[in-house]
């Protein structure tokens, strides 16, 4: 399914005219190697570029169409009119002169075999090039000698000819196309992608832009070791074209920097049937928030008409809600690409669940919290330490999470142990933090929760002993602040963990110490407090549990964090 549909994104990009067609694609270049008509080096033609990256500005490689490279391993396999200088120069780093020799004579033998019987300016003075130069002299050619240390570290270079590069020329183009057009050598297979019958490529060209991988790019597809293998084949029954559509489209879509999206070592891509970025956009800020320009409210509105099956307008385009979107979420593994998970759906459906998400988060928050929704990277973040080095989800979570908001299923178990070892470790019940739990339990099956708990606010109403437990423990905790305000040690720090999870063994002593808590207070304060202690004991109708259930604990939880939210909503009152 995820090859299918990246080559029909890659059909809708070629018809956008947003991508290149079979038989061609993106390298980074540095250097233009200039010809004159005789094939002589008349000078080395710089194509890099500054470019803004953050704070500085950084010199990069150009981003240039040419001839579609070819994926090495180990053997030697030459580019057409773009490589590195062990290639089109003969001379190269490496230390390994025999090596480099070989590559030069495969670059020029390709070269000359595609380009012999050509007739333009352009592919006779690369055919020049290769009859006359002399790999042995490179290092003392007057035009690369300001360069040479640079060109030895494996930049790419391409040929030039007069203004522009040799692969613009219109008769190599079509010589090119015609040789890569040409059917390969084997046996023809019913392509799994397509559907037609072709001979299946051996080797998929590289994935590269995500997160982790190898900057030479990973394969999505790959047969390079017999663990891989079944049944004795070595490869899938692919076809040149469908490898070619599904990589391109992917390159693209990973390229795309304002369009991709990292959680923990999971790279997110997403993309809509027909190629429009606009889903993209308003993808992502559902799923991630909206940018500065976007209010919640604004995003909030165009879910909901989103979900009621009707149309609206983003930057400019009308957005489909029956519209095919998908979500793809890719993690590193050595030289390959793990599927952390794949989505697709309507465009609507997308809005649909996303609502359903923020809905199973709401819940009241603090005076000086301003965000109206949580945005996914701020949820995954109150599952790890914000103080350590480097505050990473757990790397299986993320895709987990994303996958369970995409499709409206259970959020794994993973979210909530991640949670409940903060709580454990920090003794704090955030905003984030309550949401997660009062979620999770609201989607979680065969649960004894009842409703009533996981409400936005505080339910005076309800009689579930851990959950009043929670609000009784706030309530101490208010009483103690109150007659001990400059205490550094509250009841929080020392009971809260052990009340949660063995309650006969801790409320004993928070009630002994509140009664010495109400001996400082004054009268109207006294009464105050008392009186709350004193309802909040009446709806426990049974003895302290001896021990409480995880899911009982986030009642607890829950119950703590909204009486403290009403605790807090009072002293602003007044």
């Amino acid at each position: 399914m995820i090859l299918q549909a990246l080559t029909r994104h890659y059909e809708g990009l070629l018809a956008l005219g947003a991508i290149s067609r079979p038989g061609w694609g993106i390298a980074k270049v540095s250097y233009g190697l200039e010809l004159s008509d005789t094939g002589e080096v008349l000078s080395l033609l710089s194509l890099l570029q500054t470019q803004t990256r953050g704070k500085k500005n950084v010199v990069l490689a150009r981003e240039m169409i040419v001839p579609m490279p070819v994926k090495r391993s180990s053997g030697v396999s030459p580019n057409f009119l773009c490589d590195n200088s062990g290639y089109l120069l003969g001379a190269d780093g490496k230390g390994k002169p025999k090596r480099t020799r070989e590559c030069f004579d495969a670059c020029k033998k390709l070269h000359l075999n595609l380009l012999g019987t050509a007739q333009s300016p352009a592919a006779r003075a690369v055919v020049a090039f290769f009859e006359k130069w002399d790999p042995s002299c490179a290092a003392d050619h007057p035009a690369l000698t300001e360069r040479w240390e640079e060109l030895m570290k494996g930049v790419n270079l391409i040929f030039w000819y007069g203004d522009a590069p040799v692969s613009e020329d219109p008769e190599v183009r079509t010589l090119w196309q015609t040789h890569y057009d040409r059917k390969a050598d084997g046996t023809a297979m019913r392509c799994l992608v397509t559907g037609e019958r072709t001979v299946p490529q051996k080797v998929h060209p590289a994935v590269k832009g995500v997160q982790g991988a190898q900057s030479s790019g990973a394969a999505l597809v790959s047969f390079n070791a017999p663990s891989f293998c079944s049944y004795g084949h070595d490869f899938a029954p692919i076809g040149s074209y469908a490898a070619f559509a599904y990589t391109t489209a992917l390159n693209h879509l990973l390229a795309d920097r304002d369009h991709v999206r990292c959680i923990g070592d999971t790279t997110v891509v997403c993309w809509a049937e027909g190629g429009q970025s606009a889903y993209q956009d308003a993808g992502f800020a559902a799923l991630y928030g909206g940018a500065d320009s976007i209010a919640d409210r604004d995003l909030w509105s165009a879910l909901d008409q989103l979900s009621q099956g009707n149309a609206i307008d983003w930057n400019e385009t009308r957005l489909d809600p029956g519209t095919r979107f998908y979500v793809l979420g890719l993690a590193p593994n050595a030289a390959r690409l793990s599927v952390r998970f794949f989505w697709q759906n309507s465009f609507g459906m997308l809005a649909r669940n996303v609502m359903r998400h923020y809905q199973d988060l709401e819940i009241e928050r603090p005076s000086y919290d301003n965000r109206e929704l949580l945005p996914l990277w701020e949820l995954l973040r109150e599952t790890v330490n914000k103080k350590a080095r480097s505050p990473v989800p757990a790397e299986q979570m993320t895709g987990e999470v994303l996958l369970a908001v995409l499709s409206g299923g259970s959020y794994p178990a993973t979210l909530i142990h991640g949670v409940t070892m903060r709580i454990r470790a920090e003794r704090e019940i955030t905003r984030g933090r309550a949401a997660i739990i009062k979620a999770f339990y609201s989607r979680t099956q065969n649960t004894k929760l009842p409703k009533e708990v996981l409400e936005v606010k505080l339910n005076d109403d309800t009689t579930y002993p851990p959950y009043v437990m929670g609000r009784l423990f706030s309530a101490l905790e208010g009483l103690q602040q109150s007659a001990n305000p400059t205490i550094n040690t509250t009841i929080k720090d020392r009971y809260f963990n052990a009340a949660a999870a063995t309650p006969a063994l801790v409320f004993p002593t928070l009630i002994n110490l509140a009664q010495k808590h109400l001996k400082k207070l004054e009268k109207g304060q006294k009464v105050y407090y008392d009186k709350q202690i004193t309802e909040l004991l009446g709806l426990i109708h049974e003895t302290y549990p001896a021990r409480l259930s995880l899911p009982d604990q986030g009642a607890f939880q829950l119950g703590y964090y909204h009486q403290t939210q009403k605790r807090f909503t009072k002293k602003e009152e007044k």
